[in-house]
């Protein structure tokens, strides 16, 4: 019986892939004996499937291969609702187990034509895919826990011979092609092509030919693909119609609903976090944290940001009514707030994540402590080495609040005065006076950092601030050049 409930998620997915879906879709049932089907037939949808003619565009932020240049669009012949095999893992030559749990689950097979010309392009193919599908809550897991599984077609044939004619009934002018099934990660997917393509041309230039069969590729066997079967044709599988489940029919409304109220899709959201208006993130970050945690670190992250940007909002109020605002000092910090709350998420909270060997879903930092932490180093209430330490104690389960960590443990930063400066600065040029020399009399200005850095040292932990010791040195030395 066809599960209703398994539809939105399906139509959804479609959508995603920019398919047209299809008002009424029927069911077919493909006919093959191998362990891992035990009825002996398949329900799936060959014939008229519930959406066709899709597309996916991959550019060089996704990872593609030189051959495919800066930009490639693969098309989407059709995505069919199916049921589920059996589960095969061989130990070894001789021996395969088999687990049924999954065996008649249904799933969504996505078929794609063959426009892509490297392995590097097909695991950035199978890895955007799966960030569309998560972005639109069609897959709950990803391909390491069984949520995604890739069979790969691999033909070769010479650079010189005829390119083909690319149309979205497929190419003319391939060679032969293999399939490797159930590829269940992008290393996988990558390393299975390049290994078939090398055992293809190696065949071919041998003065072989290239049998059509399905081939296999575990851990077990990592340097090359190896035979299971003779690959069947569409005959062989004597494809009829399924006699117990009638045509699916789709409302319009149903898939006009579903469009408008999809959610934002990796480009999209790749594009709003790298906006300097939005968020500021580098290209860099803005793709890990679209791909990392199942999108809750991006969720977390825009949690981080919102509160920042609340503690602005009363920020500006108070400064304004105390007339010391600062509109352009504001609207610096404003824009830099996504940029610092990204390498916060990312970095030192993953950091401390990676250190302690504990999942994201393990993460103890609430958004609004970490906002708190970075409102205090950006308006320079704590120094970036304090805000580090006090990060460390809340992951670590310190249950007191931000301010009262800082108050009570001393950890408040205290700017050193002018004069405090002046004086350190002093200390620092008459222990140093070669340095002095080469400063002054040799114009080798890059050794001030030298003596920034003493400073640094002498002074009390954390309360010197490198600018203001520069500045303070540049301005001595400049006296005494004079």
């Amino acid at each position: 019986m066809f599960q209703k409930a398994t539809l939105i998620p399906a139509l959804r997915a479609a959508i995603a892939l920019n398919c047209s879906i299809q008002h009424v879709s029927r069911f077919d049932r493909k006919h093959y004996f191998y362990h891992d089907q035990p009825a002996g037939y398949q329900i799936t949808q060959y014939y008229e499937p519930f959406a066709k003619d899709g597309s996916i565009t991959l550019t060089i932020h996704d990872g593609i291969g030189a051959e495919d240049g800066e930009q490639v669009t693969i098309g989407i012949k059709q995505i069919q609702m199916e049921q589920d095999t059996a589960k095969s893992q061989e130990l070894d030559d001789d021996i395969t187990l088999l687990d049924f749990n999954r065996v008649g689950h249904p799933l969504i097979e996505i078929i794609s034509l063959p426009h892509i010309h490297s392995p590097e392009t097909a695991a950035a193919y199978v890895r955007k895919v799966q960030a569309l599908l998560f972005s639109v809550d069609a897959v709950t897991t990803g391909m390491e826990m069984g949520g995604l599984r890739a069979d790969v077609n691999v033909s070769v044939r010479r650079r010189d011979a005829e390119p083909g004619i690319h149309s979205y009934s497929g190419i003319v002018g391939l060679g032969q092609r293999t399939e490797i099934k159930n590829l269940s990660t992008l290393k996988g997917v990558e390393d299975a092509i390049k290994a078939e393509r090398d055992r293809q041309i190696t065949v071919l230039e041998a003065g072989g030919a290239i049998e059509g069969e399905t081939r296999g590729w575990s851990l077990t066997y990592p340097k090359e693909t190896r035979r299971l079967r003779g690959k069947e044709g569409e005959v062989d599988y004597r494809y009829m119609p399924d006699p117990d489940i009638p045509p699916l029919i789709i409302a319009k409304e149903i898939v006009n609903h579903l469009t408008k109220t999809l959610p934002k899709l990796p480009d999209g959201l790749l594009v709003m976090l790298t906006d300097p208006q939005r968020y500021g993130l580098s290209m860099t970050d803005g793709k890990i944290l679209l791909s990392i945690d199942d999108g809750e670190r991006l969720d977390y992250f825009q949690e981080v940001v919102d509160a920042l940007r609340l503690r602005r909002y009363f920020r500006k109020i108070h400064d304004a009514l105390q007339q010391r605002l600062d509109e352009h000092e504001s609207e610096q910090i404003e824009k830099s707030l996504g940029r610092v709350a990204g390498n916060w998420v990312l970095h030192e909270l993953g950091s401390l994540l990676t250190t302690s060997e504990m999942a994201w879903t393990d993460n103890k930092v609430s958004p609004g402590a970490l906002a708190d932490i970075i409102d205090q180093l950006i308006h320079s209430k704590v120094t970036g080495s304090t805000a580090k330490q006090v990060l460390k104690m809340v992951f670590d389960g310190d249950e007191r609040t931000v301010g009262q960590i800082i108050k009570e443990d001393g950890l408040a930063f205290r700017p050193l005065s002018s004069h405090e400066y002046e004086v350190l600065a002093k200390d620092v040029i008459e222990a140093n006076p070669d340095v002095v020399e080469q400063i002054c009399d040799k114009g080798r200005t890059g050794k001030l950092m030298f003596l920034v850095g003493q400073m640094m040292r002498q002074g009390e932990e954390g309360r010197v601030e490198a600018q203001k010791a520069e500045k303070t040195l540049r301005q001595l030395l400049s006296e005494k050049q004079s």
